[in-house]
């Protein structure tokens, strides 16, 4: 199964979500939904979407307010999609914050559009790849898949986000840590054994020789990395 990029709706109106949602899931995404502010910070926490659209007259707090704490607490891409029109408002929401500013109403075209945009620019931030191959191994981070000789792999969510950091920057060493905190967030206690086992999953999937990995390398005692065509292998003492 394909892993999906995570839209978050923020919206009192059911219709507005309804619109959004059928839009959304005709391009193949993962939706969640938030009818008022509260609701939009426990899904935050809990889904972790990669991008929100928020509506800034929520029933319960204004969307000014909670543009910042949405910033604050994850690292979503935020395009408010607002029936206020004012200059001052776009500008208060962006100076705030906010990544876009889409006006109500919108047409669902140009809706997918900006989270198209914004999802490249997640992508690209920091000097990040869009696409990458390796052997016969190619992911492309845009649509989320990886294929091995032509053929479809298929990952679950943690197997695909793992991998996806590594491929956002091949050959650069991402530690432990750094891999453990995206895909288990909200883990009080980070242990490297899970990590270890799902890098073994991998290898099973998309190595030639899982017991001689040339994809996923290994950096003892600090982290993986993903091998660039014309690296030497990494020896070290553990196949983990």
């Amino acid at each position: 199964m394909k892993v999906r990029h995570k839209v978050l709706i923020v919206d009192d109106e059911l219709h507005i979500r309804r619109l959004i949602h059928a839009a959304l899931a005709r391009a193949d995404y993962a939706i969640v939904e938030a009818e008022n502010a509260r609701e939009a910070l426990e899904r935050l926490r809990e889904d972790r979407p990669d991008i929100t659209l928020l509506d800034l007259g929520l029933p319960d707090r204004d969307g000014l307010e909670i543009v910042p704490l949405f910033k604050q607490q994850s690292d979503t891409t935020l395009i408010v999609v607002s029936a206020r029109d004012a200059t001052e408002e776009k500008v208060a929401a962006l100076d705030l914050g906010a990544d876009d500013y889409l006006t109500k109403p919108f047409d669902t075209d140009e809706l997918l559009a900006r989270v198209r945009v914004a999802l490249r620019n997640r992508l690209t931030r920091d000097g990040g790849n869009l696409s990458l191959s390796v052997g016969d191994v190619t992911m492309d981070l845009i649509a989320r898949t990886v294929t091995k000789a032509g053929k479809e792999v298929h990952l679950t969510p943690k197997e695909y986000g793992v991998l996806a950091q590594l491929a956002r920057f091949p050959g650069r060493v991402i530690t432990h840590n750094q891999i453990m905190r995206e895909v288990w967030p909200h883990e009080h206690e980070h242990h490297v054994e899970y990590l270890r086992v799902l890098i073994r999953t991998l290898r099973q999937k998309l190595e030639t020789d899982p017991q001689q990995p040339r994809i996923i390398c290994n950096e003892l005692g600090i982290g993986y990395r993903l091998r660039l065509g014309g690296d030497s292998l990494v020896e070290s003492g553990e196949a983990h």
